[in-house]
């Protein structure tokens, strides 16, 4: 079993519990300025990261990554023809046609590990037809001429066949429509009182308890649904991309959702301190908000892990429109507040910076894969 699920699971419940109990249980006073720091930096970084890799991952894997074997079978067709074509030409004889088509096709090799491992077991490939074909021709039962005519005869109808067969390539309108799924989602939840920014509500709180407070019952369960919801979001985007079996790709993700992770667990130990009237209560709320990505993560992964590649493909795209409308509006209300938006820019475009740098620096190194 892939451990890697279950290591970014442990991280992220990890990350959520400290940063959302530490206001719970010190007796640090908020510093909006220095949330609003980190929210910003937070939010540049998920920006970059679905702009850079969650989205051009997504579409690759929606778009291409099924059709892989069609091509390789197509390629295996070409270069048998060539083959073909030498003996038409009096090149090489039959006899040594089949010793080229055989290594060309992987010869017994590749045909005793596709039984080994169960691949394509109750699909008949080109590959393994013209195996078949071969394994005739060396047990005598047909002559190399004979083998070599049945040998074009598979690659004619196989072209025919790719020629026939409708195209499944999913659609720009799926891919694009896959991430406005994901904004949406997000922009209908807001807009039903699932809120998921709590950064506003408890900017002009005293945290001294010495006063009284208004407490907003309802209003508070609504947004730690609301974030939990988000955070759920976040456990498909990490799951999504392990399913992928992309081991460089599942680390940009997490670390884009894990740095987010902080500002907002930490967010939601402050509001809850306002809105609870018991400390057991804040921390219900947070367990509960920190459950909810770890929790996603594995139901995700094992979920996606045999699907058809497109789906986890998909998924990824879902993911990247919810990161998009948390990114934006984590910092909008900032960015249009004249008293804050140069800085409020400022803060996401280092939070652009940090992760661009990253990524051009694990590319350079060879630690990015590009292609699947």
């Amino acid at each position: 079993m892939d451990e890697t699920p279950i290591t970014y699971a442990l991280l992220a419940l990890g990350i959520a519990l400290i940063c959302g109990l530490w206001p719970v249980y010190s007796k640090i006073k908020e510093d909006v300025n220095k949330l609003r720091i980190l929210t910003g930096i937070a939010a540049g970084i998920i920006i970059a990261s679905a702009l850079l890799v969650v989205i051009p991952e997504g579409y690759e894997l929606a778009s291409t990554e099924e059709h892989d074997e069609h091509n390789d079978e197509s390629k295996i067709a070409g270069s048998i023809a060539l083959v073909i074509l030498e003996v038409d030409h009096g090149e090489i004889n039959a006899s040594q046609a089949i010793e080229e088509i055989e290594t060309l096709v992987g010869g017994h090799e590749a045909h005793d590990s596709e039984e080994e491992h169960g691949e394509h077991a109750d699909e008949e490939t080109l590959s393994k037809s013209v195996l078949h074909v071969i394994e005739e021709v060396e047990n005598d039962e047909i002559s190399a001429t004979d083998g070599l005519t049945e040998i074009e005869e598979l690659i004619t109808a196989n072209h025919a066949h790719v020629e026939e067969e409708p195209d499944e390539h999913p659609s720009n309108l799926l891919l694009g429509g896959a991430i406005l799924a994901g904004f949406l989602l997000m922009l209908i939840l807001e807009g039903s009182g699932i809120g998921h920014a709590v950064h506003e509500e408890h900017h002009d709180h005293d945290l001294d308890h010495n006063h009284s407070h208004v407490h907003h019952g309802s209003a508070g369960w609504m947004l730690v649904l609301g974030l939990s919801l988000h955070a759920v979001t976040d456990g498909l985007a990490i799951g999504a991309a392990a399913a992928s079996g992309s081991v460089s790709i599942t680390a940009t993700v997490a670390l884009a959702v894990l740095i987010h992770k902080g500002p907002a667990a930490f967010s939601l130990g402050v509001f809850s301190l306002h809105e609870r009237t018991e400390r057991k209560e804040s921390i219900r709320d947070v367990v509960i908000f920190s459950l909810a990505t770890p929790v996603m993560i594995l139901i995700s992964y094992f979920a996606l892990e045999n699907l058809e590649t497109h789906l986890i493909g998909l998924a990824m795209l879902f993911s990247a429109g919810t990161f998009l409308y948390v990114a934006t509006v984590d910092t909008l209300p900032d960015i249009h507040n004249p008293e804050t938006g140069r800085k409020a820019m400022l803060y996401v475009l280092l939070g652009v910076a940090i992760m661009g740098v990253t990524l051009f620096g694990m590319d350079a190194v060879g630690l990015i894969e590009h292609g699947h």
